[in-house]
């Protein structure tokens, strides 16, 4: 089955890190640009973040600039998202996928595939 697995969430305080890895299973992530998304309670998945295949081209959404950082290990097919002076709001189910018609830097979820079960982060003192 083709699909991502990502992990690395926990219960962290506002303003402390973390740093999700979002692993390709059954397949070479290489080609692909990868997007991150997070969904809360009662909201819509929304992008986060991604980053391209070839050149490294990243795109954030205006909610996490300056604070998340996405990269990527061709090597061990793993795309990372280091995130950095986390608030109460960043609490949501953290997902990675891949879009398979090529880089344009958008993060529109139903253009994405390969959705793995996400990874729990919680903000909270």
């Amino acid at each position: 089955q083709l699909q991502f697995v990502e992990s690395g969430g926990g219960l962290v305080q506002p303003g402390g890190s973390l740093r999700l890895s979002c692993a390709a299973s059954g397949f070479t992530a290489d080609y692909y640009p990868i997007g991150w998304f997070r969904q809360a309670p009662g909201k819509e998945r929304e992008g986060v973040s991604c980053i391209n295949s070839s050149d490294g081209s990243r795109n954030y959404a205006d909610s996490v600039k300056g604070r998340f950082t996405i990269s990527r290990d061709n090597a061990k097919n793993t795309v990372y998202l280091q995130m950095n002076s986390l608030k109460p709001e960043d609490t949501a189910v953290y997902f990675c996928a891949a879009k398979p018609t090529g880089w344009d830097g958008t993060m529109i979820p139903y253009e994405y595939e390969y959705w793995g079960q996400g990874t729990q982060v919680t903000v909270s003192s």
